[in-house]
């Protein structure tokens, strides 16, 4: 079996703890999986076989950790200079970058002169304004949060620390695009990401472990399908979301504002397969390393069925490359309904999630996603746009000149 050259790993060396109690949070609950624990917390050890291992198994010259949670600062400073030290006890000459998410509540000069001082990327969480904001992220006292999380955007800006902003696109927000949009402008957001949230109730299994939400579905099988939550967003109401956002950054915005989603969608365009796991054809590179040493297979599958292994007792190498694994990853394509298979942009979608594959298409085949629907609908829209800024690059001139040929019309592109 030929070794995978590069993976990615999102790295919760503080579990599912955390010091808010966002309403529609899905890791939160991963807390119960570990009932033995007392110290949710990553050790020395742990993170030390981390730090050697993932390099070492990494054949490309940059290798990039990302840090995640539950809260990650909860952990303090020292922690991650321990994480930097060995990071460069272990680089044997490849690049090593950093990227972590956090809630900024909890951040203060200290943070934030390190973060400056050691290149990480920050990713801060942020729904949109105050009012959108505070009405799924709260603290454990149901306190609004809106404020610490401006306090901590400041404290980046004060150090010029280098800062994207995470989206997660709910029941609420997504029926006001461009109040969020333009607020995070407004901020100094110049690298947006929008994560669609769906989230089912608990069916049995789940329930057997104590947990609130559903397991994602079994690739290729189908079982009664529990309810999205009420906070979860709408399928139609996503595509239109992204549609709205996009129709004003293709006129204003475009080499200015960089957002995830059209950039995804830019590369598939252009025929160089979509940069972003949902997306590609199939998945499996992308996994997650729990506090105690515990892989995952995805950010979304931890679950005991997906665990493969502890990385002190078996290599990252091994897990990233074992049957299992492999087995997950082709099985996004191998599982795809005919629907998907014939549909008209496959090539940009290619089903998406795996995780949100629970409803059944119009012949009653199981394994549509559930967002088929919105990204029918944005993917549709944005085709012309997409098709002239690719001639654009493909002719050496920079895809902002859109900007000018779109300027004032509701339609796509005039020269198509």
């Amino acid at each position: 079996m030929a070794q995978v050259p590069a993976y990615h790993i999102m790295t919760k060396p503080v579990g599912a703890i955390c010091n808010l109690d966002c309403t529609y949070c899905y890791y939160l609950e991963k807390e119960k999986l570990y009932p033995s624990t007392e110290n949710f917390r990553m050790t020395d050890a742990v993170l030390e076989q981390y730090v050697r291992q993932y390099i070492e198994s990494q054949q490309v010259p940059e290798v990039g950790f990302a840090w995640q949670g539950g809260e990650p600062t909860l952990l303090g400073v020292e922690f991650f200079r321990k994480a930097v030290a060995l990071q460069q006890k272990y680089a044997n000459g490849k690049k090593i970058t950093n990227a972590l998410q956090t809630n900024g509540t909890l951040l203060d000069d200290e943070w934030c002169e390190f973060f400056t001082a050691n290149g990480f990327l920050i990713g801060l969480s942020v729904d949109g304004p105050r009012e959108l904001h505070d009405r799924y992220r709260v603290d454990k006292g149901q306190k609004p949060t809106f404020d610490r999380v401006m306090a901590g955007l400041a404290l980046l800006k004060k150090h010029k620390t280098e800062f994207n902003t995470l989206t997660v696109v709910n029941r609420a927000n997504s029926h006001k695009p461009l109040a969020v949009y333009r607020f995070l402008k407004e901020i100094g957001s110049g690298y947006m990401q929008f994560i669609p949230l769906v989230e089912r109730k608990a069916d049995a299994g789940a329930k057997e472990l104590g947990l609130d939400y559903s397991e994602p579905p079994l690739a290729g099988k189908w079982s009664r399908s529990e309810p999205v939550t009420s906070w979860s967003v709408e399928s139609r109401q996503y595509g239109e979301f992204l549609v709205q956002i996009f129709d004003e950054w293709v006129r204003q915005d475009v080499g200015k504002v960089f957002v995830q989603m059209f950039d995804v969608s830019l590369g598939s365009w252009m025929g160089m397969g979509a940069s972003l796991c949902v997306f590609a054809e199939t998945c499996g590179n992308a996994l997650v390393l729990e506090h105690t040493g515990d892989l995952f297979s995805c950010d979304h599958y931890v679950y005991p069925r997906y665990k493969l292994g502890n990385l002190l007792n078996t290599s990252l190498g091994e897990m990233v490359n074992s049957p299992a694994q492999r087995q997950f990853g082709n099985e996004k394509q191998t599982t795809l309904p005919k629907y998907c298979r014939e549909c008209e942009v496959k090539f940009a979608c290619n089903g998406e999630c795996p995780k949100h594959r629970f409803i059944r298409t119009i012949d009653g085949e199981p394994g549509l996603n559930y967002l088929c629907a919105g990204y029918k609908r944005y993917f549709h829209h944005v085709d012309p746009y997409m098709r002239r800024m690719s001639e654009l690059l493909r002719q050496g001139k920079p895809a902002a000149l859109i900007m000018q040929e779109v300027a004032g019309t509701k339609s796509g592109p005039a020269r198509i």
